[in-house]
């Protein structure tokens, strides 16, 4: 039995100097940077083969994969522009210098996968603005986890010229680890954009495609004019486009649901003068706007042309007025329910073809639509400018009753004092006599009694 057990030793120990296990649990991992479940065409990355509890010891490196193009025997294999030749699986093992029957196992293998270089998906939440609201921006990437930060960009039309320069947002030229940004307090139309960079050296994705976030409001130096003043319009309806502010070089805009970049009026429409008549022969769903040579932008108009149409105003609607809107078929007459839509929500369905708001305020304000017979129009967005507030009417109204009390006053005086000068010349006894009578016809009326 003792002889049984001392050749099952020896054979152990042969074995152990053979094939490489005679020092122990040593392990070979191969590790990637940057550390990503994906890597993209053109980066720079770093395979490693690392030897766990390896200690001091010398290592020599051998290296497998499925890839087309072989590392050598190192323990780093540094790829300066990855492309597709490098996909595949990529496994290492060690072996002591010096002592060539001493060795590690093989490591699990690493997947390299290849893909195209990313174009970030940039959405913006709310896409149609109430003044002075909060805009979210989100930027999203393949593998977010991966070490991105993120950078954010506005565009400024250039004067004199049919394109754009990007302007940073603020605290963001250094890119922000969060894949999200808020604007705060957004008037005007604005629009984004967004990019992604990681490593060292630094790798930058595609610009995002830009995205609007659109406010209908009318500012004081530049708006578009639509006529007839209406966001929806039936096929073959004669509209015109008109843009009005304080610069001489402006340009009508438009950005349909089909389009990924606007475009001005000489590719949809014929510019008659100062304005763009627009075709439409076909349906059609497209934002409108005007860019002036001075960088700004007008307030934004959504008009549909189609078979079916919701009567809305285009142009932004003041707080306390009335409002109707009106679904309409080309000559034809609903004999049925008519479904009006406030954001999606039903809220009158009856043989009505108006609705009727009689003092519109701002939780009015969003998207319309309409319905007949398994018809549906276009949604349409409806601003809703509110007016002065109620404490500031009170305190105008009131300044304004004092200047005119201020001013009677005044004319009062002025008027008695030069009747004064013009009375004619009377006796001393017939003087006293008429200031004595407006005396006392002036003091009846401070006490309210009733003159005869």
């Amino acid at each position: 039995m003792g002889h049984t057990w001392l050749s099952v030793l020896g054979l152990f120990l042969l074995n152990t100097l053979l094939y490489g296990h005679a020092e122990g649990p040593n392990k070979a991992v191969v590790t990637l940077q940057p550390n990503s479940s994906e890597i993209y065409k053109g980066e720079r990355i770093t395979l490693r083969c690392e030897i766990k509890d390896g200690g001091d010891t010398e290592w020599e490196y051998e290296w497998r994969t499925t890839s087309l193009e072989k590392p050598s025997d190192q323990s780093e294999h540094r790829i300066t522009s990855v492309s597709i030749y490098h996909r595949g699986d990529y496994r290492c093992r060690g072996r002591k210098k010096h002592t060539q029957l001493s060795s590690t196992d093989w490591s699990d293998p690493i997947k390299l996968t290849v893909s195209d270089k990313p174009q970030p998906v940039l959405t913006v939440s709310p896409s149609w603005l109430s003044a002075g609201a909060s805009v979210t921006l989100t930027c999203s990437v393949k593998d977010p986890s991966a070490g991105w930060r993120f950078f954010w960009y506005k565009t400024v039309p250039v004067p004199s010229g049919n394109f754009y320069s990007l302007e940073p947002l603020p605290g963001s030229s250094n890119g922000t680890e969060q894949d999200s940004y808020i604007v705060h307090g957004q008037t005007h139309t604005v629009r984004y954009m967004c990019i992604a960079r990681r490593g060292d050296p630094v790798y930058y994705t595609y610009t995002s495609d830009s995205k609007y976030v659109w406010s209908a409001d009318i500012h004081s130096s530049v708006s578009l004019t639509v006529s007839p003043d209406r966001a929806q319009h039936f096929t073959s309806d004669s509209v015109s486009l008109s843009c009005e502010g304080n610069s001489a070089e402006w340009r009508v805009m438009r950005l349909s649901t089909e389009d990924r970049n606007p475009s001005d009026c000489s590719s949809w429409g014929t510019m008659t003068g100062s304005t763009c008549n627009m075709n439409t022969y076909w349906p059609s769903d497209a934002v409108y706007w005007c860019e002036f040579g001075s960088g700004e932008i007008s307030n934004a108009v959504n008009i549909t042309v189609q078979d079916m149409i919701l009567l809305s105003p285009a142009r932004p609607v003041t707080e306390g007025d009335p409002v109707s809107l009106s679904c309409k078929l080309r000559n034809q007459t609903f004999d049925s329910i008519v479904f009006f839509y406030h954001n999606k929500k039903l809220i009158q369905n009856d043989s009505r073809w108006e609705l009727n708001i009689s003092a519109v305020s701002k939780s009015d304000e969003g998207f319309y639509k309409c319905r007949h017979s398994g018809r549906e129009s276009a949604q349409s967005w409806m601003s809703v400018q509110v007016s002065m507030p109620l404490p500031v009417r009170l305190i105008v109204g009131l300044v304004c009753g004092v200047v005119l009390v201020v001013v009677l006053v005044l004319f009062c005086y002025r008027a008695s004092k030069d009747s004064v000068f013009i009375r004619p010349v009377q006796s001393e006894s017939a003087n006293t006599d008429g200031v004595d009578h407006a005396t006392d016809h002036y003091s009846a009326l401070l006490h309210g009694k009733q003159l005869n």
